[in-house]
């Protein structure tokens, strides 16, 4: 079974002559189509636990797996290719490439994956028109709302239909209408396509349309 399993996990930054523990003791399993929200203040830790859970933050200790492959035993190579294939990022701000179109900033990940620039800018296309922005595909980041542009961050992350999105606070800067489309569009993914859904927040409304939920307290996950 493809499922994320992280096991006494940990993390610890020098501040000075010390270290600062922001994750300790962190365990938790993710299996296909499961939906887990976790909530916790600002600052506690949450965005660093998904940066590890995503490849893109070595732990100081424990182990993070998915289908069996521990990520941090991975060569950098391997691991790129397990972010761009199997995972999905939406992060709170957008990270558009401001020089580059919707449709661009969307084909991306097709283009890093090996696909022909026609096959990826098809797939592209494609998922503008998914998140209701097939009439703003050329038009570059400073040319679009803040709605428009998380929506724009939503389809690259989905262009590959990843197995898991990793979602940090992704409706923190939009109005509550926009906002609540952003959360149907992926409640919708993870029933419809059995995508899993890991998103970290500290809205509790929206913590309360997932599946499951665990609190990030002082370092701990709280169940």
């Amino acid at each position: 079974m493809s499922e994320f399993r992280v096991t006494g996990l940990a993390k610890r930054f020098a501040v000075g002559d010390r270290q600062l523990e922001i994750l300790r003791g962190i365990n938790l399993t993710v299996g296909p189509a499961d939906s887990l929200a976790i909530l916790g203040v600002s600052g506690v830790g949450k965005s660093t636990l998904l940066h590890i859970l995503g490849g893109l933050e070595r732990p100081s200790e424990g182990q993070v797996t998915y289908d069996g492959r521990d990520l941090y035993g991975m060569a950098s190579a391997e691991l790129a290719l397990f972010r761009n294939r199997t995972l999905g990022f939406v992060f709170q701000f957008h990270h558009l490439l401001p020089e580059f179109d919707a449709e661009e900033n969307v084909m991306m990940p097709c283009l890093l994956a090996g696909w022909s620039r026609a096959e990826a800018q098809d797939r592209a296309q494609h998922m503008l028109e998914s998140v209701g922005l097939a009439e703003r595909r050329t038009h570059r980041p400073g040319k679009l709302s803040g709605g428009e542009r998380q929506r724009v961050a939503i389809a690259r992350a989905l262009v590959l239909s990843p197995k898991v999105v990793l979602a940090d606070e992704p409706t923190g800067n939009l109005d509550p209408r926009t906002a609540g489309a952003v959360e149907d569009m992926l409640l919708q993914l993870n029933s419809e396509a059995g995508t899993a859904l890991i998103l970290v927040t500290h809205n509790e409304e929206l913590a309360r349309r997932l599946a499951k939920r665990a609190d990030l307290v002082d370092g701990v996950l709280e169940w």
